[in-house]
């Protein structure tokens, strides 16, 4: 079933020119219209399907700095003040609050690898406190476990998947922006070797500018036009649990399990890292660039099934504007969530947190993660087509720094001063070998 969702009404009509296409309602892509519309850009939001209907609604809602990669820790900490600058102005209900995220293991080289990453990470000014065996039982006190140690990183905290992109997509039309959902962007056409006009399937509106943020869909489409984007998709299965266990962290990481507080009170379930990998002709035709990726997570990802292939987000081929794409014929990727995995995921949620024994499943679902050789997002400016703009591979990470990613995308676009360095966000660094360096956490 899918994951829960609040729905939006917007506009079915399309206007014949704007200044920027955004393609992909995700979080991403809404984040990018909201800032670009906030400066004041005629903005047209394109989405197949419905506004965070596919990975943005279907993820932990975790918005962290704990543990992120060095090369996106800065965009981590910005999109935490950034989630709260977007809810004040909107003025709608994110679900976002710094609740703080708490991590705890018994295995000592976990632990030293997180104490690492800490004295790299407070002298980049984040607020992220190791914990001894006291501590950890202290606060991990709901898993009646003796503990070996952990972390507790309190200025990180959590969104809510179902509202977040919607309520942002509405930000979007505040601005003065146009959400048009139900409505597939074939492609782009080029005049001069730039961008002059995006093609959808109820006409063609002119423009010089456009952000691709489709998610799994964007390999396929950045195709169409020659431009390679290195990407292969994981499916990840998660449940939800009702309300009624009380005393339990808002969000907690361990090794067996992972937990998060929902706007409703239920709880997600999850166990970090785990995944199938569905067979998809993009993936096989580029498997040698993901071998390193493979390799360091072959614990936690196994062969999928054909659900990846029969959906067709990920094909080599060429398709032509003027027919319907594949993207009209699944509005929404909603595959079927991994039996065991659900029933894995919950036996160890119960086993972590007895509490969780007393409620009963709510939903269950999965979704499809965009991923790159390095597990670190494209956003970029220069994808080899003046006025194409990338912006996916986001690894599972997206949610949480949505907003900052965002704000880059319009930073770039508009030409100012980006919010960030953007050098490690590069296309281009996939020149290079396919074993470089791969995200650590």
């Amino acid at each position: 079933m899918p994951a829960p969702l609040h729905l939006i009404q917007t506009s079915s009509s399309i206007p014949a020119e704007a200044d920027v296409v955004v393609i992909g309602a995700g979080i991403v892509g809404v984040s990018a219209a909201y800032w670009l519309a906030r400066a004041g850009m005629k903005v047209l939001l394109l989405e197949k399907g419905t506004v965070g209907a596919e990975q943005s609604s279907r993820n932990w809602g975790w918005c962290r700095q704990q543990n992120r990669d060095a090369r996106e820790l800065p965009l981590s900490t910005r999109s935490l003040s950034l989630w709260e600058d977007m809810t004040a102005d909107i003025g709608e209900n994110l679900g976002f609050r710094r609740c703080g995220l708490l991590y705890l293991t018994n295995s000592q080289a976990e632990l030293d690898g997180w104490a690492r990453w800490g004295e790299f990470a407070r002298g980049e000014g984040v607020d992220t406190r190791m914990l001894n065996a006291t501590e950890a039982a202290q606060r991990g006190n709901a898993t009646h476990r003796k503990w070996l140690g952990g972390v507790w990183s309190p200025t990180d905290g959590i969104a809510d998947p179902s509202l977040a992109a919607p309520m942002i997509a509405k930000g979007v039309l505040k601005h003065g922006g146009h959400v048009v959902q139900n409505c597939a962007a074939r492609g782009v056409e080029v005049s001069g070797g730039a961008i002059c006009s995006v093609v959808t399937e109820r006409g063609t509106i002119r423009t010089s500018q456009v952000v691709m943020a489709g998610g799994v869909w964007a390999r396929s489409f950045l195709n169409q036009v020659g431009v390679n984007l290195p990407q292969a998709s994981v499916r990840s299965s998660i449940l939800s649990v009702k309300p009624g266990a009380f005393g339990l962290p808002d969000a907690l990481h361990t090794h067996d399990a992972s937990v998060t507080r929902r706007g409703d009170g239920g709880y997600t379930l999850a166990i970090s890292g785990n995944g199938r990998v569905d067979p998809t002709p993009g993936i096989l035709k580029s498997a040698t660039e993901f071998l390193p990726m493979f390799a360091r997570r072959w614990r936690h990802l196994a062969p999928g099934d054909f659900q990846g292939w029969r959906y067709g987000f990920d094909t080599i081929a060429k398709w032509k504007l003027d027919r319907p794409t594949q993207m009209e014929r699944t509005r929404i990727l909603d595959p079927k969530p991994d039996a065991r995995t659900i029933r894995k995921t919950l036996e160890n949620a119960q086993a972590l947190l007895p509490a969780l024994k007393e409620v009963s499943v709510q939903a269950k679902w999965a979704g499809y993660i965009d991923s790159t050789p390095d597990g670190v997002p494209v956003i970029d400016s220069e994808s080899g087509v003046p006025g194409l703009f990338i912006a996916a591979g986001f690894s599972g990470h997206g949610f949480g720094i949505g907003p900052g990613a965002g704000h880059l995308i319009a930073d770039l676009l508009l030409g100012r001063e980006p919010i960030t360095e953007v050098e490690q966000y590069k296309l281009d660094r996939f020149k290079k070998s396919a074993w470089g360096k791969v995200s650590e956490f």
